[in-house]
This record gives C-alpha cells, sequence and structure tokens, in this order.
C-alpha cells in the first residue's frame, strides 16, 4: 500500500517543481480582471492572455508581456515590456498589474477563477475565453 502512494507523490513533486511552458489548464487562455489589488477594475477591458510560452496584460489602455515559465506553482515572466501612453485613471492599476507580473506572482485556479499573487499585490481574474488558438483541451 505504502509503494502506490509513494509513486504517486514522487509523481506530484515532479509537476510542482517542473520548469517550462505553461502548462493545462492555463496555457492558451484568456482571462477577465475582476479584481486589482481589491479593487474592480477601472477598465472593463483589462485581460490577461496567456499563451504557451508569452503573458500579456492590457488593463484599458497600454499593453504589457513577456516571455513566461511555470515554475512550482508560480509564473516566472521575463522582462516585462509595455507601451508608454498616458491614460487618465488607469495608470494606478497598471502599475499594479506590472509590479504583479514582475514580482513572479503565484498562481492558482479554480474552477474559471484565476488567483494571481506577488509583491504586495494580487488580481482576481474570471476565464473570458479557456480556449483561445491552439488550445483544445
Amino acid at each position: 500500500m505504502l509503494k502506490p502512494f509513494t509513486l504517486i507523490a514522487l509523481a506530484l513533486l515532479a509537476a510542482c517543481t517542473t520548469a517550462g511552458a505553461a502548462g493545462p489548464g492555463i496555457a492558451n487562455s484568456k482571462w477577465r480582471f475582476v479584481a486589482i489589488d481589491g479593487q474592480k477594475p477601472v477598465s472593463s477591458k483589462a485581460e490577461l492572455t496567456i499563451d504557451k510560452d508569452r503573458i500579456g496584460a492590457n488593463v484599458g489602455c497600454n499593453g504589457m508581456g513577456g516571455d513566461l515559465q511555470v515554475k512550482g506553482g508560480k509564473l516566472v515572466i521575463g522582462a516585462v515590456v509595455s507601451t508608454m501612453m498616458y491614460c487618465d485613471g488607469l495608470m494606478d492599476q497598471e502599475r499594479a498589474v506590472s509590479e504583479l507580473l514582475t514580482a513572479d506572482p503565484a498562481y492558482r485556479i479554480e474552477g474559471d477563477r484565476l488567483s494571481l499573487t506577488g509583491g504586495d499585490h494580487s488580481a482576481e481574474l474570471i476565464g473570458s475565453d479557456r480556449s483561445v488558438a491552439g488550445n483544445e483541451s
């Protein structure tokens, strides 16, 4: 009885520590922000897109994104690049999302909800299209 449990535990541990492209359930998915640091998004266009090895966000004005790897329950994002337009009323939330992404946020998916936490910031998102181009699962 102990041997099957040990094999399952080892498999789960390996899955948690393996670095690589985004895995099933998060790869090729699109999410809509419902809260940024506990506040409703200023723009209804605020969204996050996760591809196999890239992540992109737009809080309603500037686009931002970077290379992506998943490591042990965290989204490890390379240098985040962004357009730099001034958008009245959106800058605080854009800054918060940018800082969140550069903090290699921990993520959790429960049903159609995605939670991100990292640094001093957090975001709650809901799946807006869990099957964007290329994801057949």
